[in-house]
Formats: C-alpha cells, structure tokens, sequence
C-alpha cells in the first residue's frame, strides 16, 4: 500500500487533556466506549483517576497521567509513559483550559500568561509530542478545543485569543501533517453546563439556575450544551470514515455562529 493509511492502526491510543471532569471527562468516556485505549491527563494524575477508573470498570483500557501541558518536560515524560503503557498514541484531543477573566484595564500579565500557556502553549507541546507517532503509523487525528468567545467576549481578552489562536493552529497542523493521514479539526463550544461556566456565574453573582435559563433563551435550540454535545462531534472528528475532514472549525453552540 502506497500513501497514508486509510485506516487507524489496531486498537487505537487516545490521549485526552484536561479530562479529569467537564468536557474532557465525557470526550475521554465516548473514546473509551468507541473501543480506544485513552490516557487521562490533568495537572494531578490523583483528579485524572475518576475518569481513567470509570472507563476500566466499563471495560476499557485508560490510564491516568498527571502532567501540567505547558511544560516540556513534564508533557514528553506524559507521552512517554503513554507509550509504554498503552501504546503509541494516534488520536490527540487538546481540551486542557482555564480561565483568568477579566476587563483589560484590570487584567494582570500573570493572568494572560497563564491563559496563552495553557491553551496555546500546551496544545503546541501536546502536538509536538504526539504527532512522530502519528507519522510513524500515517495515520492521525488532532482535535483542538476552541469556543465561541474566539468571535469576541466581554472579559475574555486573554481566553479569546487563546482560542482564535488555537482555530489558526488547527488549520495550520491540517496543511502540514495531511500527507501523513493526518488530520487535525477544531471544536467551538457555546454555552456549556460545565463547572467552568458554574464559576462563571459564581462570579457574577448570579444564581447557576438563574444564569443557565438566561443564557439558554439566547439559544436557539433554547438549551444549554452538555458535555456529551462536544464529545459527539469530537467523535466524529476522530472516526476513520472523517479522513477527508481537515482543518474545519465546527460551532457546537445549539446555534449558527460565524
């Protein structure tokens, strides 16, 4: 056979950032159920546990990595024993973020640093790390957490551009590493109930009842998202019959956005 595999290697190994709960957990949880050994990684191996035990009392095969992703070291020593224990990777889910909002005038370099650090830093690394194996096998699939505050939020500087950032870096990673079978596609999240946007209203001082009914008569579904929402299209970014899907920014957001 000549060219990138058409198909993944037996028993793919997904890696999922940042998937300790949220998102990430369900991401980690639908791979799993989907027949994909998955690494667990979050900054505390011990709050990955959860999500990895879940997915071996169902079945499955996972193990939980403890790795903070805008360090070098710490995400090659992450891969490395990903390797080891599960197998080579070929599936990448970079969903590990944090918010630090606040109005520009108010917001520190601390804030903003950590916000690129994570986000974009850590999506880099992650991806350096990753993709030699996807190579090695010609075939791979690259999932980038972007969200809808990538058009534009009040006190999101920093998160903002972080994931406009991440959409550019998608696009990228699809023209470079397309010849290997690789591709590479971005989900853009809308209103999630998650414990991220609980902190949210938390800090607006805002009843979490109150904030998700007001935020949902915006939608036009008129709902909010669940993390199973986003771990449906990660899914099908992931899947083998999507080989022809590249560089795509896909608004899960119960509604159009632009």
């Amino acid at each position: 056979m000549t060219g990138p595999a058409a198909t993944p290697p037996s028993g793919p190994v997904a890696v999922v950032t940042g998937a300790a709960r949220g998102l990430g957990a369900a991401t980690a949880l639908r791979l799993a159920a989907d027949g994909m050994a998955v690494a667990v990684i979050d900054l505390e191996e011990s709050a990955a546990k959860g999500t990895a035990d879940a997915i071996i009392d169902a079945g499955g095969r996972a193990i939980a990595v403890g790795a903070d992703v805008a360090d070098s070291a710490a995400v090659d020593a992450a891969v490395e024993r990903v390797v080891a224990e599960l197998g080579p990777p070929t599936v990448l889910v970079n969903n590990a973020g944090i918010t630090r909002d606040n109005l520009l005038f108010k917001m520190s370099e601390a804030d903003w640093d950590a916000v690129m650090g994570v986000h974009l830093r850590g999506s880099f690394l992650m991806t350096r790390a990753c993709q030699g194996h996807m190579v090695a096998a010609q075939w791979g699939r690259i999932v980038n957490l972007s969200s809808t505050s990538a058009l534009g939020n009040r006190g999101q500087v920093n998160y903002s551009a972080a994931k406009a950032g991440l959409q550019g870096f998608t696009k990228t990673l699809a023209i470079e590493l397309g010849r290997f079978g690789i591709t590479a596609n971005c989900v853009a999240p809308g209103f999630i109930a998650s414990e991220m946007t609980k902190a949210t209203a938390e800090r607006l001082g805002v009843e979490w009842e109150d904030f998700m009914a007001a935020r949902a008569k915006e939608i036009p579904v008129q709902r909010a998202g669940a993390p199973e929402d986003i771990a449906n299209m990660v899914a099908f970014f992931v899947d083998e019959r999507s080989g022809f899907v590249s560089g795509q920014v896909v608004y899960v957001a119960g509604g159009p956005k632009t």
